[in-house]
C-alpha cells in the first residue's frame, strides 16, 4: 500500500492542510479568537526562550487541541516565522497515517522549507508509527526544530512518554471547557471583578464585600444549567440545539474513543463490554466504584474491569478520585470515586434533555462531577492529591478533598433546596480540627444561599459562583505569568 503513495500525492495533501504556505496566514475558522487557558500554558512551554521542550497536548476529542495548534501557528506567523517553515500534519488522514514521519518531513524539507528553523505541528500523533522514537531523535539531533503535537488517545502517549520523553517533551492536558471559558466563548458579559478574589478565601471578605460580589455574579445563574447540559466542548457550546449537540458528543467524542481508538491502538476486542461499563459509569458518576460489583453484575472478569477503567481514564473520558488519608496526606489505593470528564457526556449518553434539571438526585451527581473536574483542572499544575474522605468506622464522608503541602480544601456538595449541614457531619468535624489551616466549602444551589455557617467555619457558595470564581482566578494566574 505504501508503494502506491507517491511523494507528489503526499505533498498535495500537505498543501491542502498548510494554506499559509500560499496566503501567509491561518484561515480565520481555524485560529479562533477566543483562547483557552491551556493555550497560555502551551504557549509558555512552546516559546520558552531558554528551556526547549516538545509540547504534547492531550485531552478528550473536540476540546480544541487542534485550535490551540492553529493559534500557535498564527502567533509564529505574527512573529515573522517564515510561513514555509511551518508544517502541520494530521495523522487522521489515511494517506499520512501510513506514511512514516521521516518520509513526510523529507518531502517537506526538499520541496517547501526555506531553512532549518522548522516548526512542526503533528495532530493525532498516536496514529503515527514509532512516533516517540522519532520525537526523541528530533529533539536530540535537530536543536533548531520546535514541535507541538496532539493526542486524544492518551493510553498510547502515557505508555511511551516515560521511555523517551523525560527532559524532552512536556504533556499538557486540555480539559473540557470550564464554566468561565464557556461564558467567555458565548460572549456573555460579566461585571468586572477584582483580580485578587480567591474562591477558597471568601471568608476573608466583609459581609458587604461578599454581598457585592454575589450580586455581580447572580446574573450568571441562568446560564449554568445549559452549561451542564452541553457546555463542555467549544464548538458544541455555541449551538442552541440541545438534542443535536448531544448527538455530536455521542458520535464524535464517546463513540470514536470506544469504537475506534480503543480498537486501533489497544486491540480491545469486546467493545460491548467496554460500552456497558462506560454506560454504568455514566449512570453512577460521582459514586464510589467497586470493580467486583461491576464484574458480578455484568459477567466480566475483575481484571478486565480494572483494565477498562484504566483505559477510560487514560482516554480522558473519566477521572478517578481515591480516598484520602487526612493525616498522612496521601491517596489510598482503595475504592475510587469515578467522575465523567464532563457533565455533558453523561447527558448525551443517557439521552437526557432538560428534564434532568428537575431531578434533584441526578443534578447532585452532575454538579459534583462538574465541581470535581474544575478542581482537578485548576490545581493540576500544582500536583496535589485530589480525592474524597470516608471514615472507615462511621462511614462519614467528605465529597472532595484537595491535599496541598501545607493545607487542605474540603468540599461538600449539597445541590438542593435548603441544604442542611448537621453537627455530626465529617466536614464540620474536620473544618474545626484544621483550625483555619484549610478552606471548607459547602457548594449550594441557589444564588442567595451563601455566607458562613453559624455553627462551623464553613463557607456556603452557590455552584455556579464557585466554578466561575475558579475560572476567574485561573485567568488572573495566567495574566500575572504573562507579565513576568
Amino acid at each position: 500500500m505504501r508503494d502506491l503513495i507517491t511523494d507528489a500525492s503526499v505533498l498535495q495533501v500537505l498543501r491542502g492542510y498548510n494554506k499559509w504556505w500560499e496566503t501567509g496566514m491561518v484561515p480565520d475558522d481555524f485560529a479562533k479568537p477566543v483562547k483557552r487557558f491551556a493555550y497560555y500554558d502551551a504557549k509558555q512551554s512552546f516559546e520558552h526562550p531558554t528551556i526547549r521542550r516538545h509540547v504534547i497536548l492531550t485531552g478528550p476529542r473536540r476540546v480544541g487541541k487542534s485550535t490551540i495548534m492553529y493559534q500557535t501557528i498564527h502567533d509564529a506567523l505574527e512573529r515573522q516565522v517564515p510561513a514555509k517553515n511551518i508544517l502541520y500534519v494530521s495523522f487522521d488522514h489515511p494517506m499520512l497515517k501510513i506514511s512514516e514521519i521521516d518520509r513526510i518531513l523529507k518531502i517537506f524539507i526538499n520541496n517547501v522549507a526555506i531553512d532549518e528553523n522548522i516548526y512542526l505541528f503533528l495532530d493525532e500523533i498516536q496514529y503515527a508509527q514509532d512516533w516517540n522514537s522519532w520525537l526523541k531523535t528530533i529533539y536530540d539531533h535537530q536543536p533548531s526544530y520546535r514541535v507541538m503535537a496532539t493526542g486524544s488517545a492518551s493510553p498510547a502517549l502515557s505508555d511511551k512518554m516515560p521511555e523517551s520523553g523525560v527532559g524532552r517533551w512536556v504533556q499538557i492536558r486540555i480539559p473540557t471547557l470550564s464554566f468561565y471559558e464557556y461564558l467567555e466563548l458565548r460572549g456573555i458579559e460579566v461585571a468586572t471583578l477584582p483580580d485578587k478574589i480567591k474562591p477558597t478565601a471568601l471568608s476573608e471578605l466583609s459581609a458587604r464585600d461578599l454581598n457585592d460580589l454575589m450580586g455581580k455574579l447572580q446574573p450568571l445563574e441562568r446560564h449554568f444549567h445549559r452549561y451542564l447540559l452541553i457546555g463542555g466542548f467549544p464548538e458544541i457550546a455555541l449551538s442552541d440545539d440541545v438534542s443535536y449537540a448531544q448527538r455530536i458528543i455521542r458520535e464524535d467524542v464517546v463513540d470514536k474513543v470506544l469504537k475506534r481508538d480503543m480498537v486501533a491502538l489497544f486491540n480491545v476486542r469486546h467493545i460491548d463490554e467496554l460500552e456497558r461499563i462506560f454506560l454504568y459509569l455514566c449512570m453512577t458518576t460521582g459514586n464510589i466504584i467497586e470493580a467486583a460489583t461491576i464484574s458480578n453484575h455484568m459477567d466480566i472478569t475483575r481484571p478486565t474491569v480494572l483494565k477498562y477503567l484504566n483505559f477510560l481514564e487514560l482516554a480522558n473520558l473519566i477521572y478517578m478520585g481515591y480516598p484520602m488519608d487526612m493525616t498522612g496526606k496521601k491517596a489510598l489505593k482503595a475504592k475510587p470515586k469515578v467522575y465523567l470528564a464532563d457533565a455533558a457526556i453523561r447527558n448525551a449518553v443517557l439521552l437526557q434533555g432538560e428534564e434532568v434539571l428537575h431531578d434533584p438526585e441526578q443534578m447532585g451527581m452532575i454538579v459534583e462531577s462538574a465541581v470535581y473536574k474544575h478542581i482537578h483542572t485548576f490545581y493540576y499544575n500544582f500536583n496535589p492529591k485530589v480525592g474524597y474522605f470516608r471514615d472507615s468506622a462511621s462511614q462519614k464522608e467528605i465529597d472532595i478533598v484537595v491535599m496541598m503541602p501545607t493545607s487542605k480544601i474540603l468540599l461538600e456538595i449539597k445541590y438542593r433546596e435548603n441544604p442542611k449541614i448537621k453537627e455530626s457531619e465529617a466536614i464540620v468535624e474536620w473544618s474545626r480540627k484544621e483550625n483555619g489551616s484549610s478552606a471548607s466549602l459547602l457548594i449550594t444551589k441557589n444564588a442567595e444561599d451563601y455566607g458562613m455557617l453559624e455553627h462551623a467555619p464553613i463557607m456556603r457558595i452557590p455552584a455556579f459562583a464557585f466554578l466561575y470564581l475558579l475560572g476567574h482566578a485561573e485567568k488572573s494566574r495566567f495574566r500575572e505569568a504573562s507579565l513576568r
